[in-house]
């Protein structure tokens, strides 16, 4: 009896590893792909500072390593993303068999929007946020202080807020979960408006530099999407009883 309950344990180890190493798999040969453009990469992310840079500053490397080691991080990472649907498929693949049929309906939906905003998070920094910051901070500069940005420094900063504006962008899913699985009501999430907005704010003063552009650029999306996660929530179904049948 307790070999038999063993087996389908084991199984599932042996799926998860599959799907593991085929996840992995996918970014290396992504990563191996982008390695020879890894310093072209590594321009284009650097550009929103570059151009606020006076003519006379440049980037640095203050570690013998960086030039290679930073270039090569920031493939990975690029890598990583690229290689997003492939991990998804392979998470889904993996937990679908478990799901019910209405589990089904709305999971694959949300793990794709997901990965959309996440996505869209990062634009919106690379495009919106990082021009006005860099071009505060560098502005900000007492006299005299020649701004010259550490290229590991610049690329763990840029990371940071990345994360922070893709992870704030996943409200409406954050919203639409509570809600679909009954933890919260819509009207329940209505009322706490004012602590959603004071909260949204805080956030933004955690996840972002200390200073009140990027912190603003945060908390004002994290608030308008918790706008939208409550108007797309009209139109979700409600979870139903774990009694219906798996397919």
């Amino acid at each position: 009896m307790e070999n038999s309950e063993q087996q389908p344990l084991i199984s599932h180890l042996v799926e998860l590893r599959d799907r593991l190493l085929r996840g992995i798999l996918a970014v290396l040969i992504i990563a191996v792909c982008l390695l020879p453009f890894a310093n072209e990469l590594y321009l284009i992310l650097s550009a929103p500072l570059m151009e606020h840079l006076p003519e006379t500053s440049s980037m640095i490397a203050t570690e013998v390593a960086s030039p290679f080691l930073t270039p090569f991080k920031l493939t990975l990472t690029a890598a990583i993303m690229l290689a997003m649907p492939v991990l998804l498929y392979q998470l889904w693949a993996f937990i679908a068999p478990g799901l019910y049929k209405h589990e089904k309906r709305i999971v694959f939906p949300l793990m794709f929007a997901s990965t959309v905003l996440f996505v869209l998070g990062i634009i919106f920094a690379y495009y919106v946020v990082f021009p006005l910051v860099f071009g505060f901070l560098t502005q900000a500069a007492p006299e005299g202080v020649a701004v010259m940005t550490d290229i590991s420094s610049y690329l763990d900063f840029v990371l940071k807020l990345f994360f922070a504006f893709g992870l704030a962008f996943e409200v409406p899913i954050a919203t639409l979960l509570l809600i679909w699985s009954g933890v919260s009501t819509r009207q329940s999430l209505t009322e706490k408006r004012p602590y959603v907005i004071v909260g949204a704010f805080v956030i933004g003063m955690l996840l972002t530099p200390p200073d009140v552009i990027s912190q603003t650029l945060l908390a004002v999306p994290v608030w308008l999407l918790f706008e939208l996660g409550l108007q797309v929530s009209r139109f979700l179904p409600k979870m139903k009883g774990s009694s219906e049948t798996t397919s």
